[in-house]
């Protein structure tokens, strides 16, 4: 497995922990999910690509996040919505996800 570098903003961590719940180093293990998936955030800023990715760490996350150079920055994560659980687990046809390890 390739080593991942991740950072994030520890203010913007705060409000996700106060928001969602999720800390940014658990939803890190969501990147280790060997069936994990991901596509591109289409309400991206004008300013960077924006990522999504959902794996699974003692629950099924949804993270969004940019990649600067070989870091990944980490923007938010929380718990998915049912409908991107029934995506996860292969329970919907319609959708634009790819696996990453397909």
């Amino acid at each position: 497995m390739i080593d991942m570098v991740f950072e994030w903003d520890p203010e913007k961590e705060r409000e996700n922990v106060k928001d969602h719940g999720i800390y940014f180093d658990t939803a890190v293990q969501a990147f280790y999910d060997y069936h994990r998936m991901e596509r591109h955030d289409d309400d991206s800023s004008g300013n960077e690509d924006r990522w999504q990715t959902m794996g699974f760490f003692n629950d099924v996350l949804f993270v969004v996040y940019t990649e600067r150079g070989i870091v990944v920055r980490i923007i938010s994560a929380r718990a998915a919505e049912p409908f991107q659980r029934r995506i996860y687990y292969g329970n919907s046809e319609i959708h634009a996800w790819q696996r990453v390890n397909p």
